[in-house]
Formats: structure tokens, sequence, C-alpha cells
């Protein structure tokens, strides 16, 4: 099959991010990771749209944890034409616990 003969999908953009945990555990095993990583495309909502992130690790300490099917909210405007997304959520449980976690996307189109 040729390759003009496939109806090309385009492409829609994606967001980089990076972030830490919030603190997890007691005493001397009180700690949190950091991770980072790249959203999925453009998923259209109303007027705006989301993301999701389809799988994200953390770093590694004695164990790590993994940040899977997450949504973003919606766009959140920052300026010139630019937006990021806010992301809220909670990492697998691994070593008997699990995080919470903040954080709020790269914006899209950095050097544009």
């Amino acid at each position: 099959m040729k390759r003009n003969s496939i109806k090309a999908r385009k492409q829609r953009h994606v967001h980089e991010f990076e972030g830490s945990t919030k603190l997890a555990e007691q005493g001397e095993d009180r700690h949190n990771h950091r991770f980072a990583g790249v959203t999925g495309q453009a998923i259209r909502e109303g007027n705006s749209h989301f993301h999701e992130i389809d799988l994200s690790r953390t770093d590694f300490l004695d164990h790590f944890h993994n940040l899977k099917k997450i949504r973003t909210g919606l766009a959140i405007p920052v300026g010139n034409g630019k937006h990021v997304h806010f992301v809220s959520g909670m990492t697998t449980v691994n070593d008997e616990h699990r995080h919470n976690f903040n954080f709020a996307t790269l914006i899209d189109k950095p050097l544009v």
C-alpha cells in the first residue's frame, strides 16, 4: 500500500511535565519522589481540551511508583496564545504506600 493512499491523522500537541510527589510515610522512611514525562495528544472537550498521561514512572529510591491513567485539567491560558494544564492525582501503591501529587504542565510550543 502506498504511503499517500493512507489518510494521515493530524497529530495534536503534547506537553512536557516534571514534578515531585508529596511526602509519604513517617520517621526515617519519610520521602518523596521526582518524575518527568510527556502527555498524550490533546483531546477536545467543548471549547477546550485535556491530555492523558498513560504511564510515567517516579525516580527510584529502594522502590518506584507509576503515574498512570491520569487526566489533566482543561487548558489554562498564560498569555501570548500559550497555555498549561493543572494535574492532580495519586501514584500507584508500592512498598505499602502511595503519594499524592499536584503539578502544572510546561507550556505548549515553548520556542514559538
